[in-house]
């Protein structure tokens, strides 16, 4: 299952990918939307500071007198006073008696025209200082929101993906790097959802800024704001053709990230072979390639969207030069004044940051919903390996398992198991050899159903086990593997994989029996001992022995032991070999054997080669077959040594 060929082309249809992302929406729905509706206030306060500067000028600068006869006169007590007071204070501070509010007094009582300039000079910075102080409150507010609402979901879609990303199948970790499925199952969330988020509040917030700043304009002067209206139309039409080229960039991104990821969790696993074989150049200029195509993408969107700054740029200047032409002939016929020209000219530059923010922003919007579309893709994968709805719990292994017609193929059309047959008693011991890449391994893959079969079936007690609840069928077989991967963490924290709820007497019992006791002896912390990654502290025949206690600890009735000595020296092999005995009391024992002395013992040896069984029987009766394949593969690995013993 290659996770590239499964996107699909709905990276736009937004009513698909609302109603997909509901769930994961709704539980934070509340403070997003709060998030969003913060910013509303702080785009539209914009508006407020460049209309302020329309009476500052008129007002305050140029002293144009302004008829309140209008306004109720119980309202200036409350603000010119005030205002006056402290202006009068300040000019004559230390001369008391030249304070002089006689004039504003008489005009509270006659109504008479006045000039305000103190009242103005007064409250228009104050206005500034609140309106920049709210602005930043709500921003603040805005921000916290929005990030805790986007985090949450993204963590939540997280979850989700990664819970879907543990009921897959072997194939497709066989056939995805694992930086193509880190970012898939779990980069991919947070562009969907906090990269998603704060695009919406930017967006929200640069058109609130832009209605409230259009708001002034018109006010101010409709005449004018026709130029403003033309740059604002025509500077967001580029931002649609943008579209395409972020989905491309972006699904091409995201493979040669992947590649990226890789290369760094290949460079520690596998930092041995790379400083064995001294390949930190091969593998530094692997990176420098991964890097360099990063670049030339980046550099494709540059080239294909980095026009439309320069272009809005260029639209903007055209409308304040429109602006700034017919201002000049507005304010020569006496139809408006300095400081609604002054006014209007700031409103029009606010304006254009917002605009000029929009592109990115909308780049950046349609990044996440590309990202998002990627998200669905994942959510629509269902494993190929699954529980049938009729599925029967299996409670032990009674009679037998047995294979019957099974045919299986990694790739199509390249099959690897052909029309083979066996059957295993309970109780049996059972040994798989033959030659490399022969289906050995595979058959004991398909066991615990690990990979599906092409046809045929493979049954316990007569049961197919796609009939069986993959669930029971897998605590009914325990697996120690040729390779056995150990987690970060202690000794203990590793066996009791087997059993979460084994007693302390219990795991004592199968450390025992997997031969640790002296070793676990000789820690300082003993079971509770921190083996590093992948158990990178401990030798080979340490972590095979840890793997065989797991495996005792689960006591699932049957084991199978995949080539579980094939890589150890010999007296790790012997250690481990007295481990496997232990394990293998009273169980039906499947061995994928490479060395032939480990399985001279067992009920019954079968021979695979090229995905067939060409011989069965035990060790006396194969041996005696002359030209036999297990003959010819027992006397290339002992003839020699036997001559070498007899000679002696």
């Amino acid at each position: 299952m290659q996770l590239q060929e499964v996107q699909q082309d709905r990276a736009f249809d937004y009513k698909y990918m609302y109603r997909r992302m509901w769930p994961f929406v709704k539980p934070y729905l509340f403070r997003g939307v709060l998030a969003i509706l913060l910013a509303v206030p702080v785009g539209l306060l914009d508006g407020a500071i460049a209309l302020s500067l329309k009476p500052y000028l008129d007002y305050v600068i140029e002293r144009n007198p302004l008829d309140l006869t209008r306004f109720q006169s119980f309202l200036f007590p409350l603000l010119i006073i005030p205002s006056v007071l402290v202006n009068q204070l300040l000019s004559n501070f230390g001369n008391f008696n030249q304070i002089n509010v006689q004039p504003y007094i008489d005009f509270i009582i006659n109504g008479k025209e006045i000039y305000i300039a103190e009242f103005l000079a007064f409250w228009i910075p104050f206005l500034v200082v609140g309106v920049a102080l709210a602005q930043g409150l709500l921003k603040y507010f805005s921000g916290y929101l929005n990030d805790w609402a986007g985090i949450n979901m993204a963590n939540g879609l997280k979850a989700h993906l990664f819970s879907k990303l543990l009921t897959f199948e072997s194939a497709l970790y066989d056939k995805n790097s694992s930086g193509l499925i880190n970012s898939r199952f779990l980069g991919d969330a947070g562009g969907a959802c906090t990269g998603l988020l704060n695009n919406l509040k930017t967006i929200v917030d640069n058109i609130t800024r832009s209605l409230g700043l259009i708001c002034v304009l018109l006010f101010v002067s409709w005449k004018l704001s026709f130029f403003a209206i033309l740059m604002l139309g025509g500077a967001f039409l580029p931002v649609a053709l943008i579209r395409k080229h972020v989905k491309y960039v972006s699904n091409e991104g995201v493979k040669v990230g992947s590649k990226l990821t890789t290369g760094i969790f290949e460079t520690y696993g596998g930092n041995r072979i790379i400083t064995a074989f001294n390949l930190q150049d091969f593998w530094f200029n692997k990176l420098k390639r991964n890097l360099r195509e990063q670049f030339e993408l980046q550099m494709k969107l540059t080239k294909r969207v980095g026009w439309l700054s320069p272009l809005m740029y260029l639209i903007a200047s055209f409308g304040i030069a429109g602006v700034m032409w017919f201002g000049n002939h507005l304010i020569l016929s006496g139809e408006m004044t300095s400081g609604s020209f002054a006014a209007f000219v700031t409103s029009l530059l606010l304006l254009y940051r917002p605009i000029k923010s929009m592109g990115n922003t909308m780049a950046g919007m349609q990044g996440s919903f590309v990202a998002m579309n990627r998200v669905m893709d994942v959510l629509d994968l269902e494993p190929q390996i699954k529980d049938s709805p009729d599925a029967l719990k299996l409670d032990t292994v009674k009679d037998s398992i047995r294979l019957e017609n099974v045919w299986f193929e990694y790739d199509k059309d390249t099959p690897v198991l052909k029309d083979v047959n066996f059957d295993i008693k309970i109780g049996q011991s059972v040994a798989l050899v033959g030659n490399s890449g022969g289906g050995k391994t595979t058959v004991a893959n398909l066991i615990p159903r690990f990979y599906d079969i092409k046809s045929g079936s493979i049954k316990i007690d007569g049961v197919d086990i796609r009939k069986i609840e993959m669930a029971s069928l897998r605590k009914n077989i325990a697996v120690v593997f040729q390779d056995n991967f150990l987690f970060t963490g202690t000794i203990r924290e590793n066996i009791v994989l087997g059993n979460f709820h084994a007693s302390g007497q219990e795991i004592q019992k199968v450390v025992k029996d997997a031969y640790l006791e002296d070793f676990v002896a000789e820690l300082p912390d003993g079971l509770d001992t921190e083996i590093g990654e992948r158990g990178v502290r401990l030798s080979g025949g340490q972590k095979q022995r840890v793997a065989i206690a797991r495996a005792m600890l689960k006591n699932a009735p049957v084991v199978i032991l995949d080539e579980a000595t094939s890589a150890l020296d010999n007296k790790s092999e012997a250690i481990v070999k007295k481990a496997m005995d232990k394990l293998m009391d009273n169980k039906t024992v499947i061995v994928i054997a490479h060395r032939l002395s480990t399985i001279k013992n067992v009920d019954k040896i079968a021979v695979i080669n090229e995905g067939q069984i060409v011989e069965s029987g035990t060790h006396d009766q194969l041996i005696n077959i002359q030209d036999g394949a297990y003959k010819n593969l027992y006397d290339l690995q002992f003839k020699e040594e036997e001559k070498t013993i007899m000679t002696r």
